[in-house]
């Protein structure tokens, strides 16, 4: 039951209410206790309607003050904390300063069970739902602004993995992206076996379903933990998409079931990931494009260069060997004057190719310029260069180029030097001997691999046959 608002004062109309409603039982009061069987000139009197008024006025004024003295407090409480929320709210607001508002500071204990302590209750939800959703907000943010700042996609996965995993509360991770139509795993932690996840089936749904997966006590997943091994109670994988094409997928998982939170800190980050991910790829493409030679796929001269540094830095630091190769097609003047340009870049591609064919993953082949490449071979010792350029110079002499009119052969002359066994202050001087040495395999004859600094040795132009220059014999000129 509601009564009628008199005034826009809810203690008024409370005091109205009552004050009236003892007034009205002083009035009735008599003629109830003639009921009762009274002398009616006794109860009818005016003596005894104005004290039974009076009492009635009385009992309404002490039950209006009552509810006065035990209501008023409460809801004055319960208005100050309003105030105090909202007011550190709008200061949050300019100033980014949640200090004054935490839950110990703003809620309302709760002493009550009725409809005011129901009220209190209902606050604190409501100042736990702002706090919450500063919170979400801010780590959101967080975690937008932190990505933004990561262009290199494996410092990327790795910092977003460790975000995701604070935020929601995880023990482990992995970051898996598609390359060349393949998953890869670019970034782990606390997982192993990680090498099942590219093929398991919950890895399969969630890209075939574009949607979070999550599966209950996984068999094929282990957690490292300080001492042993600890199987996840649940694992989430989310797709990781922009604009509806496939970038690949982040998967978290915990010895617990994850919260509702711990899901809704999943959807809000993943959109944000993705598009850091797909920032961060396309970063990656633009700096391959930037690095490789269009035509022969091998790094282009800058970027070989920047490279042989590093390897050389790395090779004084420990103390490892490094080879050097500078290889020139043989007359390949004549592919181009009698062919055209189009039979020869065709030639260029094909040695490349074979070259990278030969090679270990490590090795790291530049196109040094128009017919010449530059082959930097990182810890291989001087039988493995000269092993791997007689297998080089091999490969492309049985090499047949066919250009739709013709089926052309080529052969590559081979100058190496390894350091610390050529003693080289810098890697424009490590390039120099190879340079020199190269020069004498063309001087001798072409097809051919010339160590530096070795003895010279005879060569019948065939598999295995190298030859060498001594160091007083250094000079560079120009290859044909």
């Amino acid at each position: 039951m509601r009564l009628p608002r008199l005034t826009t004062t809810l203690f008024i109309d409370l005091a109205i209410w009552m004050i009236g409603f003892g007034l009205l039982m002083g009035i009735i009061f008599p003629f109830f206790i003639l009921i009762l069987g009274l002398n009616s000139n006794d109860v009818l009197s005016t003596q005894f309607f104005a004290a039974s008024i009076s009492a009635g006025l009385f009992v309404g004024t002490a039950n209006y003050l009552l509810a006065r003295w035990v209501v008023r407090p409460r809801l004055q409480r319960l208005s100050e904390h309003t105030r105090k929320v909202e007011a550190a709210v709008r200061n949050a607001t300019y100033h980014d300063d949640w200090e004054n508002c935490t839950s110990t500071v703003c809620q309302i204990p709760v002493d009550s069970r009725d409809e005011i302590g129901e009220s209190i209750s209902a606050f604190n939800d409501l100042v736990d739902a702002l706090l919450l959703s500063h919170e979400v907000e801010a780590a959101s943010a967080d975690f937008a602004h932190s990505l933004s700042r990561q262009l290199e996609l494996n410092q990327l996965a790795n910092h977003a993995l460790e975000r995701i995993l604070s935020y929601t509360d995880a023990n482990a991770g992995a970051v898996l992206i598609e390359r060349m139509g393949e998953l890869v795993v670019i970034a782990q932690q606390g997982l192993t076996q990680t090498d099942q996840l590219i093929t398991s089936e919950p890895v399969r749904r969630c890209l075939t379903a574009n949607s979070l997966v999550s599966v209950i006590l996984p068999v094929d997943i282990m957690i490292d933990a300080v001492m042993a091994h600890a199987r996840p109670r649940e694992v989430c994988l989310l797709p990781l998409t922009v604009e509806h094409t496939s970038l690949g997928l982040f998967l978290i998982a915990k010895t617990q079931e994850f919260t509702f939170h711990a899901r809704r800190m999943m959807h809000i980050f993943q959109q944000s990931f993705s598009l850091a991910l797909n920032n961060a790829l396309a970063h990656e493409h633009l700096q391959t494009l930037a690095a490789i030679d269009a035509l022969t796929g091998a790094y282009n001269r800058r970027f070989g260069l920047t490279r042989l540094n590093e390897e050389f830095q790395r090779t004084m630091r420990l103390d490892t060997p490094l080879g050097i190769m500078v290889l020139d097609l043989d007359h390949f003047k004549t592919v181009n004057d009698t062919h055209g340009h189009l039979a020869g870049d065709r030639v260029l591609a094909r040695v490349a190719e074979t070259i990278r064919g030969n090679i270990r993953t490590g090795d790291i082949l530049v196109r040094y310029g128009g017919e010449e490449f530059l082959l930097i071979l990182p810890s291989a010792p001087e039988e493995a260069c000269r092993a791997l350029g007689e297998r080089l110079r091999c490969a492309v002499a049985e090499l047949r180029v066919n250009t739709g009119q013709h089926v052309l052969h080529v052969t590559v002359s081979i100058g190496l030097s390894v350091f610390p066994n050529d003693e080289a202050e810098s890697t424009q001087q490590l390039i120099q001997y190879a340079d020199e040495a190269l020069y004498l395999a063309k001087h001798n004859g072409r097809n051919r691999l010339v160590r530096f600094g070795a003895a010279p040795v005879v060569s019948n132009n065939q598999c295995g046959a190298p030859i060498a220059i001594t160091p007083a014999r250094r000079r560079v000129a120009a290859h044909c």
